[in-house]
């Protein structure tokens, strides 16, 4: 195979990019759509519709609309099924209790969307291609948005490259989709503390690498881990950084945070090695309105140890988009097991979790303009 031009994608088109609905013929029936709200799980049922838009070299995008949902139709010799050129986000669309629908802080996502993009040669959305498309779509499946409880419904914006070629270049052809999956309480029986593996043998990405990219072959290359955790009876696993293999990165899917006995908290630092979320860049935030100090700095996993057994971390938490915030219980290892608390969420963690959850849900006032309303 001969090496072709890696020029970059072609600029984002400044036109205004708009998503006109053609409506499914066959929708699933009322009566199907209840059953499936009332115990959605995540990511097993998807709405009616997605947004679906192509961009082309030397001409950006077009023919962007709201379409019925279905399968797609890719060439055997599609890129993304080669070379796995693709990105993808995810954000809630929450219903508060006046029956509005709202998203969190959709412009953070679709800013790193495009510096994944960016990343993995692709071209960029732009935000108001970004929040067109999601907010037509959740109008168009607006009955698909659950109410009560933690429900929520799971927004997939995603890229993937379909030119049909297999020399090793940035592709001519994309597609940006959008699909919609009600996703039920994280935690249907209260919040409990999960378990961390902490991989050893594995490493989730390195320097110069797509660490801080949002992109499917860092989920891939997790998954070989995380089938490790699974056996030794862990719910995720915990990822050292690759060149020293000392610090502590983050989860499979989630960032992590430490809580002192002094109130403050610190969360590893973004070295380019990972991802930034944005439920991560929300709890610094929120924290600090809690009166906590925040850190961001790299956290050896000596520290995380020895923090623990003087009693100096006093609680361990995760985040991320499906599960909020996620308390850490235990982290196993080769090296033995180490315990944080007493078995339930701390009352750190409990706090966060609830002013993040409430501001989402409308509960609390939005002080940082993050909510964005869609109906």
């Amino acid at each position: 195979m001969s090496a072709t031009s890696t020029a970059p994608a072609d600029p984002t088109t400044t036109a205004p990019v708009t998503f006109p609905v053609t409506r499914s013929a066959a929708p699933v029936a009322a009566e199907r759509r209840a059953e499936v709200l009332a115990a959605p799980g995540f990511g097993k049922h998807f709405t009616d519709h997605m947004a679906l838009a192509t961009w082309t070299r030397g001409t950006g995008w077009h023919d962007a609309g709201i379409v019925p949902y279905g399968p797609l139709q890719l060439d055997p010799a599609a890129a993304v099924l080669h070379y796995a050129q693709e990105v993808f986000e995810g954000l809630k669309a929450y219903r508060h209790a006046d029956g509005s629908v709202w998203t969190f802080r959709p412009e953070a996502n679709a800013a790193r969307m495009d510096r994944s993009a960016r990343r993995l040669a692709l071209p960029e959305v732009g935000e108001q291609m970004f929040l067109e498309a999601i907010t037509q779509l959740v109008r168009t499946d607006e009955a698909w948005v659950p109410a009560g409880g933690e429900s929520s419904l799971y927004l997939r914006p995603f890229m993937v490259a379909t030119e049909a070629f297999l020399g090793v270049r940035s592709a001519h052809e994309v597609k940006f989709l959008v699909i919609a999956s009600p996703a039920g309480s994280y935690f249907t029986g209260g919040v409990k503390p999960v378990s961390i593996w902490l991989s050893q043998t594995y490493t989730r990405a390195a320097f110069g690498g797509t660490g801080s990219a949002k992109c499917g072959g860092n989920y891939a290359a997790s998954l070989a881990a995380q089938d490790e955790a699974a056996e030794h009876g862990c719910d995720q696993v915990c990822f050292l950084d690759a060149g020293e293999h000392r610090y502590v990165e983050e989860l499979g899917g989630m960032n992590l945070f430490f809580v002192h006995d002094d109130g403050s908290i610190v969360t590893p630092e973004l070295t380019g090695t990972i991802l930034e979320g944005i439920t991560r860049s929300s709890i610094l935030r929120l924290a600090q309105d809690l009166g906590h100090e925040v850190a961001e700095r790299r956290v050896s996993i000596d520290e995380w140890r020895r923090g623990v057994a003087s009693g100096r971390i006093t609680e361990v938490f995760a985040c991320g988009t499906a599960a909020a915030v996620t308390p850490v219980g235990r982290l196993l290892s080769a090296d033995g097991e180490l315990v944080h608390g007493t078995g339930e969420a701390g009352e750190v963690t409990s706090a966060i979790r609830a002013r993040l959850t409430d501001l989402q849900y409308g509960r609390a006032e939005d002080t940082h303009g993050w909510l964005h309303r869609l109906v």
